[in-house]
């Protein structure tokens, strides 16, 4: 797994946070829902969303989907997501395919995962500069057109 985020234990103390907060909100496989949600706690995502998130703790199963913005404490994504994410705490789990930008202050990528899109990982020294208008930080990986591991 890659990381990209300041190692002072701020990130490491709201990752078991969310960790050990059990989930108090489930978006069921056979639920398609239009509309914006707004959540506090823990919360996942196992069906459709079509519509923007907003939350503490958001939980993207592997048959979940969103379409939409997302703007939470920590997001981890074992499904797809069609739009931007905002958060203190992005993991991308295997197999899962997130198309859009992209801001956390910590990111975790496992092989596997799909990231199309413009990615920020900032710290709070990065934030410290850009507010200094001096040049950001950006990270871009390449379109991958065709997975070459498909059989």
């Amino acid at each position: 797994m890659s990381i990209f985020g300041k190692k002072d234990g701020t990130f490491e103390k709201e990752i078991q946070k969310a960790e050990g907060e059990a989930i108090s909100s489930i978006i069921d496989k056979s639920m398609l829902i239009t509309g914006e949600i707004s959540f506090k706690g823990k919360a996942m995502i196992d069906g459709s969303v079509n519509g923007n998130v907003n939350g503490e703790h958001l939980i993207l199963s592997k048959s979940g989907k969103v379409t939409g913005d997302i703007h939470v404490t920590s997001f981890t994504c074992h499904g797809e997501l069609k739009g931007n994410v905002t958060a203190s705490i992005v993991v991308a789990r295997k197999e899962c395919a997130i198309r859009g930008k992209l801001e956390a202050g910590s990111l975790t990528v496992e092989p596997g995962a799909l990231l199309d899109g413009e990615i920020k990982a900032s710290t709070q020294e990065l934030r410290f500069v850009e507010q200094e208008n001096k040049p950001q930080v950006k990270a871009q990986l390449p379109v991958n057109k065709k997975n070459t591991t498909d059989k």
